[in-house]
């Protein structure tokens, strides 16, 4: 049996799955945020909870909003500020008593899909989060490829390439610089770009991807100008990763994957900045669900492992 856990910025998952990625059980919680030692404790239980009917212990994959620094051990980059800093991996270990492994939600996204989802016939898989903040995960053979610096993937920290005089003014991102690919195609981005095509006003905050998306298929004007300039420059920073990465696919995650218009558009588009005669990458729809990183954290274990046979071979 083996466990995953999803630390998100409001909710915490676990699943259960044996060897054959069958689900045997599903479980959330709110994520205490702000509080690191009661996130530590919230996960404990669910482990515990979800270890109830298994026979001896399970394996157990975390994935975070963030990645463990190579030179300090300590968490960096999280969205989920209260983890930065702290010893996660480490105190997991401790608290858990035994071997875990941790990596960045995209990664986990990519690494589920990979497995048995869009993109189990792939060599290599780059997984897209589009959301709240843009990410992005590489597997190659099922596993994640997390880098030297552990930070293979985050395209959304790129600027927005080959940029057109259509293109809204760069806005400041959450890391300090201007002009990210997140600022630009995240759910919020999004939002702003509806805004500026003469959508509906948004000052409650109830304009969102899937209503967008629902209104471009009705034949709403600002949502169709809206979604086109969306799928230009999703085409364009997919490209830079293609010119890079080459990935067999490219699978899409996050709450703005289910526009479904994206999927016929975006492989259209890119080859104009795609540096090949031909591109053969396919464009997928996730198949484990939008968010479903959390079934990667469990595959962060390779199939038939044990804990103490893994720890063995660290």
């Amino acid at each position: 049996m083996r466990i995953g856990i999803d630390v998100g910025g409001t909710k915490i998952e676990g699943v259960l799955l044996d060897d054959s990625s069958s689900e045997r059980q599903r479980v959330r919680v709110p994520t205490p945020a702000g509080d690191y030692r009661q996130t530590l404790a919230a996960v404990s239980d669910l482990v515990a909870r979800l270890e109830v009917d298994t026979v001896g212990a399970a394996t157990v994959g975390v994935g975070i909003p963030g990645a463990i620094s190579p030179t300090t051990g300590l968490v960096k980059n999280a969205n989920a500020t209260w983890l930065i800093g702290r010893p996660l991996h480490r105190d997991l270990e401790a608290i858990l008593a035994r071997p875990v492994r941790l990596a960045n939600d995209a990664n986990c996204f990519a690494v589920s899909e990979a497995v048995d989802g869009a993109g189990a016939d792939a060599h290599i898989v780059f997984g897209v989060i589009l959301g709240t903040g843009v990410g992005g995960g590489i597997a190659i053979k099922s596993q994640v490829w997390s880098g030297a610096n552990a930070i293979a993937g985050e395209w959304g920290h790129n600027p927005l390439p080959w940029r057109e005089a259509a293109d809204p003014p760069a806005e400041l991102c959450y890391c300090g610089r201007s002009g990210c690919i997140e600022t630009y195609l995240s759910g919020s981005g999004l939002a702003r770009a509806y805004r500026s095509a003469g959508g509906a006003d948004d000052s409650e905050g109830k304009v969102d991807a899937a209503s967008i998306g629902a209104w471009a298929e009705q034949g709403e004007a600002a949502a169709i100008v809206c979604l086109d300039a969306y799928a230009g420059r999703l085409a364009r920073a997919l490209a830079s990763v293609i010119n890079i990465v080459d990935p067999d696919v490219i699978v899409l995650g996050g709450g703005l994957s289910n526009i479904a218009r994206l999927y016929d558009k975006v492989p259209r588009l890119w080859q104009r900045w795609v540096f090949s005669d031909r591109v053969t990458t396919a464009l997928r729809r996730n198949q484990h669900g939008d968010s479903g990183g959390v079934r990667g954290a469990a595959w962060l274990w390779p199939a038939l492992s044990s804990p103490a046979a893994s720890e063995a071979q660290r």
